[in-house]
C-alpha cells in the first residue's frame, strides 16, 4: 500500500469486511459498510474519522496476517485519516504539514522563544522581568494587556477559522442526502456518542490497545484529560470576568476560583496526557499506522508543554523567575494556538462529523428497518 494513496487497499479490505461481517456490533464503522460494495473517496473519508482506532475488529478477524487476505482494518483506516485531515484542511497549501508532525513542537518552542525575546526587547524596563511581585496586575507590569489580549485573540482566531474551515469542507464531502431536519435530528444521538467516547468500547468491553485483552484505559484517559481542558478553559473565563467585570487583576490568590480551576484542571490534564502516552509507548505495533503515531505523540506534547508552563507561572509567581516564566507560557499558547489546525486536533472535529452522518443515517433506516444500502 503506498504510504500516499492508501485508498486502494482500503477499498480491498472493506470489500472483504462487508462479505464478511463477523465484527458487526463491534463499532459504527460497520454497520455503516453493510451491502456497500463501491466506496468513493468521500465514503473513505467518512469511514476513517468514524473509526475510533479501538482495535476490536483487529482482535477478532480471522483474517488478519499471516492469512493472505492480510485484513489490518485499524492501521488502513488510520492512514486514510491522515489523508483527510491534509485533503479537507484549510488553507490546503499547509497540508504537508501532517507530513511532519514533529515539526509543529519546534514552531511552538521556537514561538515561546521570540514571544520572551521581544518581550525583554520591546520592554520600557526590561529589569521590571526579574522582579518578584505577587501584587494584582504584576502580570501587566510584565506585559501589558493589550498586547497580552491582541496576541491570544489573532492566533485564536486564526485556529477557530482554519478548524471551522476545514470541517465545512470536510462535511460538504461527507454529509448524506437527507433532509435537513433528519440532520438536526441527529444532532442528541451525536452528541451522547461525541460526549461519552462510547465508541472507545470496542463494542463495550474496551479498547485492544495493547493486547487482546480490553481496557477502559483509552477511553478513561480522554475524559481525565478533556475535563482538564474544560477546567483551564472555565479558569481563563472566570479570569476575564473578575478583569473585566469587577476590575480585578491578575495574578489572583492562590485559594481564588480562576486559581483553583486552573491548577485542577491542569493537573488533570497532565494526567491525561501521561495515560495516553503510556498506552503510545505500550501499544501493539502491528494494527498501528506509524505516522499517526507520531501524531498523537507531537499533539500530546504540545499538550504538556502548554499545561507545565502555566503550572510553571503558578510555583513561580512572586519569584524573579515569574516574568520569564510568564512570557514563555504566552509564547507557547500562541504558537500552540497557531499551529494547531495542523495537529492531530483536527480529530476532534472530523470525528463529530462523522457520528453526525452515522446517526443521521441510522434514524433514517430505523423506521423501515432498513439498512443503509438495501
Amino acid at each position: 500500500m503506498s504510504p500516499d494513496d492508501p485508498t486502494a487497499e482500503a477499498e480491498r479490505q472493506l470489500r472483504i469486511c462487508t462479505a464478511c461481517m463477523y465484527c458487526d456490533g463491534l463499532c459504527p464503522v460497520f454497520p455503516a459498510i453493510d451491502n456497500q460494495h463501491r466506496f468513493e473517496l468521500s465514503d473513505l473519508a467518512y469511514l476513517s474519522n468514524l473509526c475510533h482506532n479501538c482495535r476490536g475488529c483487529w482482535s477478532v478477524c480471522q483474517y488478519t496476517p499471516p492469512h493472505p487476505f492480510a485484513i489490518n482494518l485499524p492501521a488502513t483506516l488510520a492512514a486514510l485519516r491522515q489523508r483527510s485531515y491534509a485533503d479537507y484542511l484549510w488553507p490546503a497549501a499547509l497540508g504537508r504539514a501532517f507530513r511532519r508532525p514533529f515539526l509543529s513542537i519546534a514552531v511552538v518552542v521556537g514561538a515561546a522563544l521570540l514571544f520572551t525575546l521581544a518581550a525583554v526587547l520591546l520592554s520600557a524596563s526590561p529589569a521590571e522581568l526579574f522582579v518578584a511581585d505577587d501584587r494584582a496586575g504584576a502580570f501587566y507590569r510584565v506585559l501589558p494587556w493589550p498586547l497580552m489580549a491582541g496576541a491570544a485573540g489573532a492566533s485564536l482566531l486564526w485556529a477557530v477559522l482554519c478548524i471551522a474551515l476545514a470541517t465545512l469542507r470536510y462535511w460538504r464531502a461527507i454529509a448524506p442526502p437527507l433532509p435537513a431536519s433528519a440532520i438536526l435530528g441527529a444532532l442528541r444521538p451525536a452528541l451522547r456518542d461525541i460526549t461519552t467516547l462510547r465508541h472507545l468500547g470496542g463494542g463495550g468491553p474496551g479498547c485492544n490497545d495493547v493486547d487482546e485483552r480490553p481496557s477502559q484505559q483509552r477511553r478513561i484517559a480522554h475524559h481525565v484529560m478533556v475535563a482538564g481542558f474544560l477546567g483551564t478553559v472555565l479558569s481563563t473565563i472566570v479570569a476575564a470576568i473578575y478583569h473585566h467585570a469587577f476590575g480585578w487583576l491578575a495574578p489572583y490568590p492562590l485559594l481564588s476560583l480562576p486559581v483553583m480551576l486552573g491548577t485542577i484542571g491542569g493537573v488533570a490534564m497532565l494526567a491525561g496526557i501521561g495515560g495516553l502516552l503510556s498506552l503510545e509507548r505500550r501499544a501493539d505495533k502491528q494494527p498501528s499506522d506509524p505516522h499517526e503515531v507520531q501524531l498523537n505523540v507531537a499533539f500530546l506534547i504540545l499538550l504538556a508543554l502548554v499545561t507545565l508552563s502555566g503550572l510553571a507561572v503558578l510555583a513561580l509567581r512572586g519569584t524573579a523567575a515569574m516574568g520569564l516564566s510568564l512570557t514563555a507560557h504566552l509564547g507557547l499558547v500562541f504558537g500552540f494556538f497557531l499551529v494547531l489546525p495542523f495537529t492531530k486536533a483536527i480529530h476532534a472535529p472530523f470525528r463529530a462529523a462523522a457520528l453526525l452522518r452515522a446517526a443521521a443515517e441510522t434514524a433514517a433506516a430505523r423506521p423501515s428497518g432498513r439498512k443503509r444500502g438495501d
